[in-house]
């Protein structure tokens, strides 16, 4: 698998991770600790880069493997990835090298297809993903679609917001809500208002020990809780876990209480979450999520609609953010009749 330009090789998590961070489409995905993480959930990974003759990497991806239904091997997973040496991004002997080198990890994992999500392109040349071989998914693992908030100074964002936003944060800032940014011990209470918020929007939610392993792996560096308290009672209102890599960062997790719910806690929490992230030097912020429509859908149906991502589509319009959506989900596949099986059971 070696040619004359390209060596495949396992980057050690250090070499990968200084190679993520460095890198102009860093994410949290690709950081070995992801998955390390998502090794502790039934998942395995494995980190496969290409490097040049000086050993320096050039491109690679983090992958991870979920088992399918009776032992009929593994589905690869790639996401928000291959990164590429931004001054080769367009080289094809270098993505086909990549390339060679994920096909190659995910075979070797009995893999029957793997999964891509690019992510989201809005300056790169963006890949083609048929051009590799893919083909359409039928259905994504991450939400293709997102709201992306540009980082600035704090009356150049209020100004782009709503007016119902603003008026909101002015009321969670009143006094009556403390906002902290919470230890591991507060990852219960936490938890609590992660599964209040589950079950009174209808969606699902992660067990107490996955909270607390994403906390443990990536705060204080590159996450942070940030925990709305009643400041009479100390009782927990809110909380939002935002993550960061490079000069992105991502609102993956947020819960509110029922109790007291005209003091906008949620909303000072989120407003705390961005001023994390832009102190730690993030010029984007992910809200991460949102109904896959387009925007005239979006505004013409979200006050009437509760079903999935509708719920929340209503709190993170009024940001001020910017709709985007990403590449969408792509397969390439290796079994085909695996495949197709696996298709039917989706369907």
């Amino acid at each position: 698998m070696t040619d004359h330009l390209f060596t495949p090789t396992i980057p050690t998590p250090d070499a990968w991770d200084a190679f993520v961070r460095a890198h102009p489409r860093a994410h949290l995905l690709q950081l070995s600790e992801w998955g390390a993480h998502k090794r502790a959930f039934g998942w395995r990974d494995a980190r496969v880069a290409v490097t040049d003759e000086r050993g320096a990497i050039l491109g690679g991806a983090l992958l991870l493997f979920r088992p399918l239904p009776a032992r009929l091997g593994s589905m690869a997973y790639v996401a928000m990835a291959p990164l590429l040496d931004p001054a080769r991004a367009a080289d094809i002997t270098l993505n086909a090298a990549v390339w060679r080198a994920i096909d190659h990890a995910a075979k070797r994992d009995g893999a029957a297809f793997v999964r891509w999500e690019p992510g989201i392109y809005e300056s790169d040349p963006p890949p083609d993903p048929e051009r590799f071989g893919f083909r359409p998914a039928l259905a994504p693992i991450q939400p293709p679609r997102t709201v992306l908030i540009d980082l600035a100074d704090d009356d150049a964002m209020l100004a782009r917001m709503n007016q119902g936003t603003r008026r909101k944060i002015r009321q969670s800032l009143k006094g009556e809500v403390t906002y902290i940014q919470a230890a591991r011990a507060d990852l219960p209470r936490f938890t609590a208002l992660m599964d209040a918020t589950g079950e009174r929007n209808a969606f699902g939610t992660y067990e107490s020990a996955y909270y607390d392993g994403m906390f443990e792996r990536f705060a204080p560096d590159d996450a942070a809780l940030i925990l709305a308290q009643h400041t009479e009672s100390g009782q927990a209102l809110a909380g939002v876990m935002v993550f960061a890599v490079g000069s992105s960062a991502w609102y993956l997790y947020g819960g509110s209480s029922d109790a007291h719910r005209n003091l906008m806690a949620s909303y000072g929490a989120q407003w705390g979450a961005i001023q994390w992230a832009r102190a730690r030097g993030c010029t984007v912020y992910d809200m991460w999520g949102i109904p896959d429509a387009e925007p005239d859908r979006l505004e013409a149906e979200f006050e009437t609609r509760a079903d999935g991502l509708w719920g929340v589509y209503g709190f993170k319009r009024g940001w001020g953010g910017r709709i985007v959506r990403s590449l969408g989900a792509w397969d390439r596949v290796y079994n085909p009749l695996v495949f197709t099986l696996y298709q039917t059971a989706v369907r």
